[in-house]
């Protein structure tokens, strides 16, 4: 027969007192499990209960053989009774009857802790690095018994219920055990099933009945508007992806190409009645896609689950599962392993900046503000009407540190993008300065999210080689990119939102003023190498009424496109990833909108529009393919500039190296005027033969196929500093590759 260790408190009285039983059937008890269960008494073994809607209840061997009938000692349910021929530690079953039938089922009292001292110390210290290894609902076997094992934080409450869909929801069923010293509840519940739903019940500090909460670290959830959470193994996925994480953790991030296609999932493409596709299906569909369009990276805007669609997941509240909207969290693995099967890395976007204040979700969770400040002039965000987490607070960072290390271990994914880092960084961000606290010597800088940026960026890289950690940091904080050993915060790489703010300014100028702004094209290089940037073509940039970056292009038809396919070449030439959103590959016309699908139609019917499409496809792969387009993007010898001052023709050529001698160089050429420029010298390193690699005017992407007919010949004729020079064509808004051919 099944035996566990537990301990069994002995009573002088076998009989629950009076006030006990009150506690138990008010829900209000703070240590349930010194009352039910198994108990030793001076009178021998007794087994309290309390099972609503019972009329009698025996308890029973797990073989089902009569070990003694209880006494109902309360109309709502609760039994007591002694039991002969159970011995200590034995495990037993209740049998319950009323005149709708008769049910067996394991006690959940009869059952000992899963956590142990170490967890308790390890997440009281804040140096838990897997919390979601013991905290959440964890489909086990425990003693024996399949079920669940319930796990939460909330240290100021006076009691914690599991509630949910195997026990009607009834707070009085499952009322949890408190591990002492760190405020983590506990309860093993028998024979739960994988997809019950279920939240938690918390009485307040004050004895008030907070609204149910769902779990912070649950692994799945209902489809909202339902905010429940679920059941969910994240134990059985099958994966197949060992020779990329293999390749993966093979040299510097740094020097590998890194061309990104930004995708929301919910509207990339829709299915019949707008509905949206399944993790599957997208697996299916834009898997091939973003392969097919030569991309390195997909980017997923965030998946974790969210309760309103136009946050667009920028407003998380269930931080460990994968939004239900397209499935569960199983057929998510099933998607990064068929990413990773077609070459494909996945970054997560990763809001641990703020959440919503949703009454199921993190704010005032156990009835006081557990996980956010509470100074609303360190806890509220006035620009999103959210909560910001209390980073000083140990159990909070261990929380989000181990979130982090959740999508790595258990999704396989291939890094982060983490949001909103500058409103992390100041304490005064978006506040008047009325509305802050400074730290005790004057300064605005949040030291604690510094810290924490900076552990989960060292965790990061020290337990998933070749993972990347990119930041989404619009200000000049000093070393967001450098090493943590250095002073840095230790990310990888930074958004340039400078560089992009700067050349969307400069496109969306008539070409006949762009001669007075041409420094925004240059500006640039001035800090290119301060930090590894990612040149960002985002989300933000299609919205919020600023349009397309099609639709920022001035001119006809024929100029705006030859404006964005210049624009492209410019961008894919300079030094830095890449990072394009989804639609903008093939000249999407209109804003991005959340709830419908892409305009895949203006892919589909030629002209323009597939122009631009396969232009891209054309850049990534050139982008891949010619080691000098990415091999020093982020150090200053792989750039040269050749012509950076010609206003007046708003042309701009620069080279490309690749940092050794047997990797040709490659000479980029853009021209932001509708004119055709021939004879136009430019200086080169070496005389001889260059090829044309790829000329945006092409007439395959729908230019008017002005250029060099893919040769260019440079004679040793000194030029713009350099020992050779050639003369070449210009074509009217386009963007020239040429590299050299030693042969």
């Amino acid at each position: 027969m099944a035996t566990i260790e537990r301990g069994l408190r002995r009573v002088l009285d076998w009989r629950v007192p009076g006030s006990d039983l009150s506690a138990i059937i008010g829900a209000r008890h703070g240590d349930p499990f010194s009352v039910l269960g198994l108990h030793m008494t001076d009178a021998g073994l007794a087994v309290r209960a309390f099972v609503p809607h019972a009329e009698t209840l025996d308890v029973v061997t797990t073989e089902g053989e009569l070990l003694g009938a209880l006494t109902r000692k309360h109309s709502h349910g609760f039994f007591e009774g002694l039991v002969t021929g159970l011995s200590l530690g034995e495990l037993y079953k209740l049998r319950a009857r009323n005149a709708g039938g008769t049910w067996e089922f394991y006690d959940p009292y009869a059952f000992g802790p899963v956590l142990g001292p170490v967890d308790d110390y390890l997440f009281a210290e804040g140096t838990h690095q897997r919390v979601h290894e013991r905290l959440g609902a964890h489909i086990i076997t425990h003693a024996g018994v399949p079920g669940v094992h319930f796990a939460v934080w909330a240290p100021n409450a006076r009691r914690v219920a599991v509630v949910g869909d195997f026990n009607g929801w009834d707070g009085r069923r499952h009322q949890m055990r408190r591990r002492l010293g760190v405020g983590i509840w506990e309860i093993f519940a028998p024979e739960v099933p994988e997809g019950a739903a279920y939240k938690y019940e918390i009485v307040g500090p004050q004895g008030e009945l907070l609204p149910l909460k769902a779990d912070p670290v649950g692994f799945s959830a209902e489809l909202r508007p339902s905010t429940a959470s679920l059941t969910a193994r994240i134990d059985t996925f099958v994966w197949n992806d060992t020779a990329h994480l293999e390749r993966r953790a093979e040299g510097d991030p740094r020097r590998k190409p890194m061309a990104i296609y930004e995708v929301h999932l919910g509207s990339w493409q829709r299915g019949d009645g707008n509905r949206f596709l399944t993790y599957d299906e997208l697996a299916d569909r834009l898997i091939p896609y973003a392969e097919w369009m030569g991309f390195t990276h997909l980017q997923l805007m965030p998946i974790s689950e969210h309760p309103l669609d136009i946050s667009w997941g920028y407003q998380p509240i269930g931080m460990f599962a994968p939004t239900k909207r397209f499935g569960d969290p199983s057929a998510f693995a099933r998607f990064i392993d068929r990413a990773h099967g077609a070459g494909l890395s996945v970054l997560l976007d990763w809001v641990p900046a703020h959440f919503p204040v949703d009454a199921h979700g993190l704010a005032r969770f156990d009835g006081t503000h557990l996980y956010e400040h509470e100074d609303p002039r360190r806890g509220f965000h006035p620009d999103w009407n959210t909560a910001i987490y209390n980073f000083s607070r140990r159990e909070v960072s261990a929380t989000l540190v181990s979130n982090a290390m959740y999508w790595f271990d258990v999704f396989h994914v291939d890094g982060l993008r983490v949001d909103a880092v500058a409103s992390m960084l100041y304490l005064d961000y978006s506040r008047k300065p009325d509305e802050w606290i400074p730290n005790e010597d004057g300064s605005n800088d949040n030291r604690e999210a510094v810290a924490f940026l900076r552990r989960v960026n060292e965790l990061s890289y020290a337990t998933h080689p070749g993972t990347t950690m990119i930041a989404e940091e619009s200000t000049a904080w000093k070393g967001v990119s450098a090493p943590t050993y250095a002073g840095g915060l230790g990310f990888g790489f930074k958004w340039n939102m400078g560089w992009m703010h700067d050349t969307l300014d400069y496109m969306a100028e008539d070409p006949v003023h762009r001669q007075w702004h041409h420094d925004r094209m240059t500006f640039g290089m001035v800090y290119a190498y301060t930090e590894n940037f990612v040149l960002p073509l985002s989300h933000d940039e299609v919205v919020h009424g600023k349009k397309s970056i099609l639709g920022r292009m001035p001119g006809d038809d024929w100029q705006r496109f030859a404006n964005l396919r210049a624009y492209y070449g410019f961008m894919w030439g300079q030094p830095g990833k890449k990072l394009l959103f989804m639609g903008q590959e093939f000249a999407q016309e209109h804003e991005w909108k959340s709830d419908y699908s892409l305009d895949w139609h203006l892919a589909d019917q030629g002209g323009f529009h597939s122009g631009v499409q396969s232009l891209v496809r054309d850049l990534n792969h050139l982008y891949r393919d010619h080691l000098a387009l990415h091999r020093r993007d982020c150090e200053p010898e792989g750039f040269q500039w050749i012509v950076n001052e010609d206003r007046a023709q708003s042309v701009f050529a620069w080279l490309r190296w690749g940092g050794e001698a047997a990797i040709p160089p490659v000479a980029v050429v853009s021209h932001f005027t509708p004119v055709l420029r021939e004879g136009y010298r430019i200086g080169l390193p070496f005389a001889g033969r260059w090829r044309e690699i790829l000329n945006t005017d092409a007439g395959v992407y729908g230019g008017g196929g002005q250029g060099n007919r893919g040769v260019i010949w440079a004679e040793p004729i000194p030029c713009h500093g350099f020992p050779a020079s050639a003369v070449i064509t210009v074509p009217p808004l386009a963007t020239l590759f040429a590299e050299y051919d030693p042969a």
